[in-house]
């Protein structure tokens, strides 16, 4: 199988602390990118959740909706949600 070179830009720290793992793994920073690629490729999306994570607002919205609290109140039946609805606040 032929092979190509690719160039990876990154912060020197984040490299050393990824060649230590990597190491510790048994395999070099090649190896774990070639790696990533080929489950990347296999599973046709990047093969860990990728997110910005939550702001304190959504983790409260979360947490509401968890406890039934707010808009995320759940009803047995359309006549619950109507008095719920037209109950005076």
């Amino acid at each position: 199988m032929a092979t190509t070179n690719i160039t990876i830009r990154m912060d020197a720290g984040l490299k050393k602390q990824a060649e230590e793992l990597f190491s510790d793994l048994g395999m070099n920073l090649t190896t774990a990118f070639t790696v990533f690629a080929k489950q990347a490729v296999r599973e046709q999306q990047i093969p860990f959740a990728v997110s910005r994570g939550y702001n304190s607002e959504t983790l409260q919205a979360i947490e509401d909706a968890r406890n039934g609290i707010g808009l995320s109140r759940s009803f047995s039946s359309v006549a619950d949600l109507m008095e719920d609805l037209n109950a005076d606040d």
